[in-house]
């Protein structure tokens, strides 16, 4: 596979970021909380505004896009905070490290706005998931809360792992 490239988004990107959020609710349906019907019929101020509200990251090989992932805001109640959120790869791309490229670019936004962690969200019974992130460095909070897509492979529940973006990591390698 050749290398893997990852680049934000920019406003003037929302029709690419459009198509593959599109795609990626088109083959992965259940992952995701929208819905390809719904979303296809959003009109272009949608995208435009979806652009401003976080950022989209966009993983690409040979210039075609195989993945994508947000970077924004955790709420209020954690200012210090950003969420990774959105995480997709495309099927033929799933394995090549393109996941962990998205969480490596993921948590360099985050700490480059400031953000002293990253949390993500995964299903308590998605064992791939949780071991993925826990390889990444991410570690279990004891913050859970209701799946809002339930599926046989996340459960019902899901729990907010942590990433620390500055101070010791760990030994987790930098990224």
């Amino acid at each position: 596979m050749s290398e893997i490239t990852v680049r934000p988004l920019g406003a003037d990107d929302w029709e690419r970021y459009r198509s593959v959020r599109l795609t990626a609710l088109q083959e992965s349906p259940d992952a995701f909380v929208a819905s390809h019907a719904a979303e296809s019929a959003e009109p272009e101020e949608f995208w435009r505004e979806r652009m401003e509200r976080s950022t989209r990251l966009l993983a690409e090989v040979d210039g075609e896009p195989v993945g994508i992932a947000s970077v924004g805001s955790a709420d209020d109640d954690q200012p210090e905070t950003a969420q990774l959120f959105g995480l997709w790869v495309a099927p033929e791309a799933r394995g090549t490290g393109v996941a962990t490229a998205l969480v490596r670019a993921g948590a360099q936004t985050a700490a480059e706005k400031g953000k002293r962690q990253l949390h993500y969200w995964v299903g308590t019974d998605n064992g791939r998931a949780v071991a993925f992130a826990s390889g990444f460095g991410f570690r279990p909070t004891a913050e859970r809360r209701p799946m809002r897509v339930v599926s046989s492979d996340d459960g019902e529940e899901e729990l907010a792992m942590t990433l620390p973006l500055s101070g010791d990591r760990g030994g987790i390698a930098q990224f």
